[in-house]
């Protein structure tokens, strides 16, 4: 009979199962390539055995599905013991990528097993991790490496799985903007509800505003900066139009270019700018990262 039943109720499953040497390549090895896996070799002679089962089960629960648990009763099952050159049991293992990567000998008490799986969810990096988080993981990857393609499926996955889930909105929002498309951009922007708050959504609100008020030409102010340097209507004119078409380094740069000449020029219009393609870059990009260091070396020298 098996020790999880005897000693929790836990029913045998996903996520706490007895193995045996026939099956543990599949249980073990292969199961902790997607996530970590607790091997605990037991006895059903084994007193501090049934002291730590309980505890490990019980652990291995709370993490709701980050890491599974299987149990070996090491007299039915011998072989994968002596492969680990078990000498005495309880004996605990834990595997991620299909190799040991930490474990303890004994029975440990409840807030030391409690730390051993937190430690091990957090080390193969799947702390809070779910299917959809994935997903939105891959598609900011995606983006972040310019493979508008893969980001636009992956987000569009995502949706499907949470229509309402704003990071995903926001995602879907940006690749569309990326690509030229305001119009469905924009579509998706009305997908989220009234107020919703998100640096995505504000983002893609941000260079929709931007696109809306843009000049279509840059070639008359380019030429009236060619003559006049220091012509600021000229040079804020040619920022909106590059804001507009999502060249926002180029917009930010001319900005700068104002603001560092005549801080307080046209009420202090380009600062304001500034700021409204510095949120369409987005908080953490390197537009906004290499801006307000700029900014902040011209206000403050």
């Amino acid at each position: 009979m098996s020790l999880i039943g005897e000693t929790t109720g836990t029913p045998v499953g996903e996520i706490i199962k007895d193995t045996t040497d026939a099956s543990f390549i599949a249980d073990v090895i292969e199961a902790s390539k997607t996530q970590p896996v607790i091997v605990d070799f037991w006895a059903p002679w084994c007193g501090p055995c049934r002291q730590l089962g309980p505890a490990l089960e019980k652990a291995v629960t709370a993490a709701k599905g980050k890491v599974k648990l299987v149990k070996v009763d090491i007299d039915k099952n011998p072989a994968y013991a002596g492969q680990l050159r078990v000498q005495s049991i309880p004996a605990v293992f834990a595997f991620v990528d299909g190799k040991p990567v930490d474990g303890f000998m004994g029975a440990l008490p409840d807030s030391q097993v409690r730390d051993f799986v937190d430690k091990l969810v957090k080390a193969a990096g799947v702390a809070g991790a779910s299917p959809l988080d994935a997903l939105l993981s891959l598609a900011r990857e995606s983006l972040e490496l310019g493979d508008l393609g893969g980001a636009a499926q992956a987000y569009a996955q995502a949706l499907q799985a949470d229509p309402g889930n704003l990071k995903a909105l926001g995602g879907l929002a940006k690749v569309y903007m990326a690509t030229g498309d305001a119009e469905r951009a924009g579509e998706v922007l009305a997908m989220a509800p009234e107020g919703a708050k998100d640096p995505d959504l504000d983002g893609v609100r941000a260079a929709l505003a931007l696109a809306a008020e843009a000049p279509s030409e840059t070639a008359p102010f380019e030429a009236r900066l060619a003559a006049d340097a220091d012509d600021h209507a000229a040079r804020f004119e040619l920022a909106r139009a590059f804001a507009g078409r999502q060249q926002l380094d180029r917009a930010a740069d001319h900005l700068l270019t104002i603001i560092e000449k005549d801080r307080a020029w046209n009420d202090e219009a380009a600062r304001k700018q500034l700021l409204t393609v510095f949120e369409a870059a987005g908080p953490m990009s390197e537009v906004a990262r290499n801006g307000r260091r700029r900014l902040s070396s011209i206000l403050f020298s």
